[in-house]
Formats: structure tokens, sequence, C-alpha cells
């Protein structure tokens, strides 16, 4: 094997026989896509959460920016498989990024708490983002800590990659149980704001667009456990097609769906003083349409 090959540096081309890192040739066209694809989604939301002030809403923004990155990898490595920055590149960036969505998933999920009232969850709202943002941190550590054993081992010859690889496994696992978690809470959510009757008006399509984009970065992350736990040579993560329909083309949806249903516009910032006054159940409900419909279709005169 020619040593800047194996090394990893400069832009060879592939050659028949000498396999890539990622198992194949990424393909450009895919990497191309995606790249405009978050970057035309970075700029939506940029001026989306500038426009309305929901600054929380920046987070979007910044995993669009760091999908962008890795896809940029990826393109790269369309043109030069072998070079192990543009490999790292976007390894690194791919597992790092839907972490900025679930960060902006847990707080609105909080203001969806704090608009319907305490009794539509089981934590405080303010405790998603720190209970579960803390766990994100902490899987990205793990996760990066193996990434780097792994890489470092595969730059040697005969290098044993497999206990970093074993360090990522249990780094991304321990992201998927803590995303189980959530979406358990988010389902006991779903639970108790349904059999109140409180979503009302505008809030209904972005409780949906949020079950939508929750769904994909779990179907997303049981992908990305499975393929980690094969190896660097099992089958999903030597076949792109997967990787391009259940990670990115997940992300996109996830992300994409506040695009057009954002928060800024859809999502009421407060509740009135008289609203506050809420009662056991019904009452709280009322509240919350009365509020709802002086939104959207003026005061209520007749209650």
């Amino acid at each position: 094997m020619p040593e800047r090959i194996r090394l990893g540096i400069g832009c060879p081309a592939y050659i028949e026989g000498i396999p890539a890192p990622y198992g194949y040739v990424p393909s450009l066209g895919a990497g191309i896509a995606f790249c405009v694809l978050f970057g035309l989604s970075m700029i939506l939301h940029t001026i989306q959460f500038t426009w309305k002030r929901q600054w929380w809403a920046s987070v979007f923004s910044i995993g669009c920016l760091v999908e962008v990155i890795g896809w940029a990898g990826r393109t790269w490595s369309a043109q030069c498989p072998y070079n192990s920055t543009a490999f790292l590149m976007q390894i690194s960036t791919l597992i790092i990024a839907p972490t900025f969505f679930t960060a902006g998933i847990y707080v609105l999920l909080g203001r969806f708490i704090q608009l319907l009232g305490p009794s539509t969850s089981i934590l405080k709202p303010t405790l998603y983002l720190w209970i579960f943002c803390t766990c994100d941190v902490i899987s990205l550590v793990v996760q990066a800590i193996g990434g780097g054993m792994a890489s470092g081992e595969a730059d040697k010859i005969n290098g044993n990659t497999a206990p970093g690889t074993h360090i990522m496994v249990a780094g991304i696992v321990f992201q998927l149980f803590s995303i189980t978690i959530f979406v358990a809470c988010a389902i006991d959510f779903v639970r108790r704001t349904m059999r109140r009757r409180l979503l009302v008006g505008a809030t209904i399509p972005l409780f949906g667009a949020m079950i939508l984009s929750i769904i994909c970065i779990y179907v997303r992350s049981i992908y990305r456990t499975i393929e980690l736990s094969q190896g660097w040579e099992g089958y999903l993560i030597t076949h792109e097609a997967y990787f391009i329909a259940l990670d990115g083309a997940m992300m996109v949806v996830s992300v994409g769906v506040f695009n057009v249903l954002h928060p800024g516009w859809l999502l009421p910032e407060k509740i009135s003083e008289r609203d506050e006054e809420k009662e056991e159940g019904v009452g709280e409900g009322l509240g919350v349409e009365r509020m709802e419909r002086e939104r959207y279709q003026g005061p209520l005169t007749n209650w």
C-alpha cells in the first residue's frame, strides 16, 4: 500500500482493491445535497429565531452548521476517499450534531409544560434540559474518547481498534438509553395532555412537529447503536444507503420540520394573569384554551 494512502494524507483517488476507511467511496451527490439542505435549514432557522427573538432556538442553527461541516467532510471524501482528516471531520461532527436538535426539543417540551401546567409532566420543565443535556454531553465525551483511541490504532500497522470501538458503542448506548427515558417522559406528557384536552389552536401542529422530530432522532439513535456495535467492518457501516436514509434523511426531517412549524410563530410566549388562576384539571384547560383563542381569534366575548 502506498505510504501516503496508509497515512491518509494528500488527496489520492480511489484505487481498486485498496479499501477506503468507509468501506466504500462516499457519494458526491449525497454530500452536496445534504450540505445544501442543512445549509438552507440553518439560514431559515437563523432568520426565524432572530426575527421572533427566540434565542434558545439558535441550537437548531448550530446543529445545522455542524451537519454541514460533517457532510462537507463526506463530500471531500468522495474525491479523496483515503484522506484521514476528511474521515475524522465527518465522523466526529455527524455524531455531535443531533445533540443540538435534542437540546432544542428538551427546551420546547419544557415550554409546553410551562404553558399547560405542571400537572402535565412528572418532571419540572427546567429539569428536562439539565438532565438530558448532561446525559448527551457524557455520551459525547465517551464517544470522543473511544473514537480517538480507535482512530489512533487505525493509523498503526495491525493496530487494535476494538477497545476504542467498544468505548464508542458504550457512549452511544448510553445516549440511546437517555433518549429512551426522554421518549417515555414525552409519551407520559402526551397521555396527560390528551386526557385533559389541553392542546388547542396553533400549539397542536407544533406539538406534532415535536413528536415527529423525536421519532426521527430516536430512529437515528437506534441505527447508530446497531451500526457501531457491528464494528468498523460491519454491514451497516460499510453500506452508505443506510447512512443516508437513517442518519442524513432523519436529521433533515428532524430539524426541517421546525422551519415549517417554528416555535417562534406558534408557541405562545406566556399565559395572561387571569389564566394563571387555575382550577384542577378542567380549569387549567379552560384557561389555556381562552388564552389560545384570544391569541389567534381575538378576545373571547362569550364563554
